[in-house]
């Protein structure tokens, strides 16, 4: 499993041009089922999405065509995370990427 973060770059203040895309984009990603949970980070600066059933290099390959990403108006962090506790209710997430 993996958490995508984008943080706001040099070209925050282009966002408005992006975010059809960028909405498509993650559409994309829930459609195919790797997306499980996209959002904004709470402080205002960026956003952060919840990623499973992808290998990181497909995920990166996933995450540099994010319009956002290309526009510079976000820089993207993936972070690989190998839980190992986990509630019972989120199971359904052992095993994946």
């Amino acid at each position: 499993m993996y958490f995508i973060l984008l943080t706001f770059a040099k070209n925050r203040d282009q966002l408005a041009a992006y975010l059809e895309g960028h909405k498509a984009w993650l559409q994309k990603g829930f459609e195919d089922g790797v997306f499980i949970m996209a959002g904004s980070i709470t402080d205002g600066e960026g956003g952060a999405i919840l990623a499973v059933g992808e290998d990181e290099t497909a995920l990166m390959e996933r995450v540099a065509e994010d319009p956002f990403v290309v526009g510079e108006v976000v820089e993207p962090e993936i972070i690989g995370v190998a839980p190992t506790m986990m509630d019972p209710r989120l199971d359904f997430l052992r095993g994946d990427a």
